[in-house]
């Protein structure tokens, strides 16, 4: 963190106690003037070039200390502190000093701004959440504000990530962001990185390890190859991989410390695919959120054109082809009928356990073949790319080159019953808290679709889920994959694949060409099936690794 930032405490403004806000406001204030002041002496005094850098880097301090607080003034729970925040920047501004903006249309660039809750006009409830929220991270971030379509889902969510970054655990403080930003750069996600390099910094960590990998201890290093694999192909996690980590001599991690590392990484290759799969923005204080050009005539510039961020109204054009509301109400009809008569035919007969098994192999080798028109490999950038090794390792399909993997079969190693006491045991109260995440993700319904009430949705959701988790193998011995064909149509199919498998090759196309009749908020709910289906069959092939090392 460059020097002149650590003066400023932003901690303050975390407290319920608006007295405590308002003496960390005015200190906040004290010393952006302050810096503000001398910059604009500096502009009023001839130049030497021997002040030049100096003065390069007090801007630079300055700039990003107003960029924090635009985004308090936009995304603070507290009215006091959003209200004084604006009052600062206003103030410098008055002073000839340029202040930044926000680049884009709010948390998403799927979602228009106007259907997301704005900050400030949420109810108690929710006010308490969010609270809770900005006093464990120090901010409210994008991630929150397109969850809370999901209170339910968002409250279990916050309280697990929080539990797994800050309360008592294996591992120290600064590990637990550094391996937050492996596992995000895996998917090349910068949203993710960005913020826990800022978190990192935070809590202490060695501004020495960002530079790349090689850097960092050699405990971390070793933890890259299961990185790899578990983000991509999963299900090549052997007791081997679990033994190379646990036997390293120095650096050899304990048990418990790999299954909370297990746990982190899992989180973050999810939290990657919720990411790019609902658009979510960069955050305002963070590069790619704010801009100190000044707005062009139609407000908004070149820059924001090229980052994605166009107009609201150019937003509307769709992009999915041109298809009538007519063409999209008759789809959800179709999806409606196909449900009832799938319950109609469970009535009436079941299919035998071989035919079962048949239509398994049949929708996992038919999984191998959906893929978007746009499926080609990207490069990832340096500034993310520094945090892993092996920048060609992607996902691929079990098949491909005649490679085989045998099915897991979820009766023999399941959550229920032997990965969630084994996560309880190594690391307490957490197998607990992803439990509940996971039934809540599962169950969550209003018993709507799209403009129809009163529908149970259960078959629909358990047909994501289990096409989820048929892709990386696991099969349901109880589940007709007939099901998954009728009720996921193929370009519902190549979202789904696409979120949960490379992530960072989501379009908005991909986003608005499935379910088009339905609202935003239903298509974050499958975003969240996606994330915790991909998480849950990640740590049921690591944690069947790790117990059969132990047996």
């Amino acid at each position: 963190m460059a020097e002149g930032e650590n003066e400023v405490r932003w901690d303050g403004l975390c407290s319920r106690d608006s007295t405590t806000r308002e003496t960390a406001l005015e200190n906040i204030r004290q010393i952006i003037l302050r810096k503000t002041e001398c910059l604009r002496l500096v502009k009023e005094t001839p130049y030497r070039p021997s002040d030049g850098l100096s003065n390069a880097i007090s801007l630079d301090v300055l700039n990003k200390l107003l960029a924090h607080l635009l985004m308090l003034s936009k995304r603070c729970p507290f009215e006091d502190v959003r209200e004084k925040s604006e009052f600062i920047l206003k103030s410098v501004q008055e002073l000839g000093i340029r202040i930044p903006r926000p680049l884009g249309h709010g948390p998403s660039r799927f979602i228009p701004e106007k259907e997301i809750l704005q900050v400030g006009s949420e109810d108690a409830q929710m006010h308490t959440l969010f609270a809770d929220s900005f006093a464990a991270l120090g901010r409210l971030d994008n991630i929150t504000l397109v969850m809370v379509f999901h209170p339910q889902y968002l409250e279990s969510f916050l309280k697990t990530q929080h539990y797994l970054l800050q309360m008592d655990g294996p591992l120290p403080l600064h590990y637990r962001h550094y391996i937050g930003i492996m596992a995000a750069a895996r998917h090349q996600c910068s949203y993710l990185v960005n913020l826990h390099v800022n978190d990192f910094l935070h809590v202490g960590g060695d501004p020495k390890w960002l530079n790349g990998l090689e850097n960092a201890p050699q405990k971390l290093q070793n933890l890259g190859e299961l990185n790899k694999v578990l983000a991509h192909r999963p299900w090549l996690i052997t007791k081997e991989h679990i033994e190379g980590l646990l036997k390293a001599e120095e650096h050899s991690w304990s048990l418990a410390e790999l299954v909370h590392a297990v746990v982190l990484l899992t989180h973050y290759h999810s939290l990657a695919s919720f990411t790019f799969g609902c658009g979510i923005s960069p955050e305002i204080h963070c590069d790619g959120g704010h801009t100190f050009r000044p707005p062009s005539v139609s407000n908004y510039c070149f820059c924001d054109i090229t980052n994605g961020n166009h107009s609201v109204d150019e937003m509307q054009v769709n992009s999915a082809g041109n298809v009538s509301v007519s063409d999209s109400f008759f789809e959800v009809e179709a999806l409606m009928e196909k449900m009832r008569q799938l319950q109609e035919c469970r009535d009436e007969e079941e299919a035998s356990q071989e035919e079962m098994a048949s239509r398994f192999e049949i929708e996992k080798r038919e999984s191998m073949f959906v893929f978007s028109s746009d499926d080609e490999e990207a490069t990832p950038a340096r500034d993310v790319s520094r945090h892993f090794e092996d920048t060609s390792y992607g996902y691929k399909d079990f098949s491909r080159h005649g490679m085989h993997v045998p099915t897991f079969r979820v009766q023999d190693y399941c959550w229920e019953d032997h990965g969630y006491s084994l996560v309880n045991r190594l690391y307490p109260d957490v197998g607990q808290l992803i439990d509940e995440k996971f039934h809540i993700a599962y169950n969550l319904t209003y018993n709507t679709m799209a403009m129809h009430k009163d529908v149970d949705t259960s078959m629909l959701r358990r047909a994501i889920w289990n096409y989820i988790h048929c892709m990386f193998g696991i099969r349901y011995d109880d589940y007709d994959y007939g099901e998954i064909n009728q009720l996921l149509d193929r370009s519902f199919k190549v979202y789904i694949k696409t979120v949960v498998c490379t992530p960072e090759k989501v379009t908005k196309r991909m986003y608005d060409s499935f379910w088009r009749q339905f609202k935003h908020s239903e298509k974050v709910h499958v975003n969240l099936l996606l994330i915790e289906a991909r998480m849950q069959a990640e740590l049921l092939y690591a944690l069947r690794a790790i117990t059969r090392y132990m047996t």
